[in-house]
């Protein structure tokens, strides 16, 4: 537990461990000058791209995992028991309360892409069309963390935030490998549908 600048949790967004920093607000604030001009609109591209390809990266990773997830994924894909960022935010929610909740989210959903890629790298090396979705869902989520950084910097001074990340699956077997994956996408698939419901209106152009 400690306090972590922001570019150092843009950095730690690869490593698939539990980390926290503390929120808070400060006379400096770096990257705030990387903010481009469209950012928000970014940002609105961004998660409703993510929103409407999640389903399909769950899908396309059960179909990948082979039996038994093909057909009981219901029981083994249950995300009940795995830590997720809790997503207590909705529409009427402050603007700021909403950005600093969707980098809690996005920050842990990068890092456990990270994971998950890493071991579907191993377990399923030829799974061309998987590896490609996690590559690409990877990517606009680290372009979506860098554009939640810049609006959280410009328009409220914040460079700090608390973040917790999820268990690594180093070590485990290849089964509770391919289970956490699934238990991460289909928690994800959950959130990101609210997480968009809930952000875009935010990010309406005025």
């Amino acid at each position: 537990t400690g306090v972590v600048p922001f570019m150092a949790l843009l950095l730690l967004q690869r490593r698939p461990v539990a980390g926290r920093a503390l929120l808070v607000t400060g006379s400096s604030c770096p990257g705030h000058g990387l903010c481009r001009s469209n950012v928000q609109e970014q940002t609105r591209r961004q998660v409703a791209l993510l929103n409407a390809t999640a389903q399909d990266l769950f899908s396309l990773y059960l179909k990948c995992q082979g039996e038994p997830f093909s057909s009981e994924s219901d029981k083994l894909c249950n995300p009940t028991g795995i830590f997720f960022p809790a997503f207590r935010v909705n529409r009427t929610s402050e603007r700021k309360e909403v950005m600093v909740a969707m980098y809690k989210l996005f920050a842990f959903l990068n890092a456990s892409l990270g994971n998950i890629t890493r071991d579907q790298e191993e377990l399923n090396p030829t799974a061309k069309e998987l590896l490609d979705r996690l590559h690409n869902t990877t990517k606009t989520t680290r372009g979506l963390i860098s554009n939640l950084t810049c609006l959280l910097c410009k328009n409220y001074n914040i460079f700090q935030v608390d973040v917790r990340y999820g268990e690594s699956s180093k070590g485990k077997s290849a089964f509770k490998k391919k289970q956490q994956g699934c238990q991460v996408l289909r928690k994800y698939v959950q959130v990101i549908g609210q997480a968009a419901r809930v952000l875009l209106p935010h990010l309406s152009p005025s």
